[in-house]
């Protein structure tokens, strides 16, 4: 058996050992807590100016782009919206339809269905136009792309004039589906 002096040296050794590794683990630790913050204040302050430029972009009010796709400071600036008005649909802004304002301005989705009614003899519906732009005839499908018809018509680029049948709007004399 050792000396008693031994053993609290042993004993106070290991305790040493352990209190390093515990530090070395609450500086880990601490590491990753720093990390984490600056990745939440990122998002915090994401999410803030976000919701300032949705606020600043409401429907009706035309919002200046620079040739960079960044918006002024509200001195207008020319851009390939040409003061169109624009609609937040989540981050996308879709143009309302004006003179000199092409489908190519549109999302893909919505030139393929501009597409589909321009080349239907007549008003069609919205389970006609599904299978043509490639999705399956399901109803969440026809659902969404009745949503889409809708949002076309609000936005000028359709018309309605019996509920569930869409045509061109008949004010432009026509779309030109060429431009994709």
């Amino acid at each position: 058996m050792g000396s008693l002096f031994e053993e609290l040296e042993a004993r106070e050794a290991a305790a040493r050992v352990l209190a390093e590794e515990l530090e070395a683990e609450l500086a880990e630790v601490a590491a990753k807590l720093k990390l984490a913050r600056e990745s939440l204040e990122r998002l915090r302050i994401a999410r803030e100016t976000v919701a300032e430029v949705l606020a600043e972009m409401t429907p009706g009010k035309s919002v200046a782009v620079t040739g960079a796709g960044q918006p002024t400071a509200g001195e207008p600036v020319a851009s390939a919206y040409a003061g169109a008005e624009r609609q937040v649909i989540g981050v996308l802004t879709v143009p309302n339809w004006q003179p000199g304002i092409g489908p190519e301005l549109l999302p893909s989705v919505y030139r393929d269905i501009l597409e589909v009614v321009a080349d239907a003899p007549g008003p069609v519906r919205a389970k006609q136009i599904v299978p043509r732009i490639g999705l399956p005839a399901e109803t969440g499908k026809i659902e969404g792309t009745r949503a889409k018809l809708k949002r076309l018509v609000e936005w000028g680029w359709l018309d309605e004039d019996t509920p569930g049948m869409f045509t061109l709007a008949r004010r432009r004399g026509g779309v030109s589906t060429n431009s994709r």
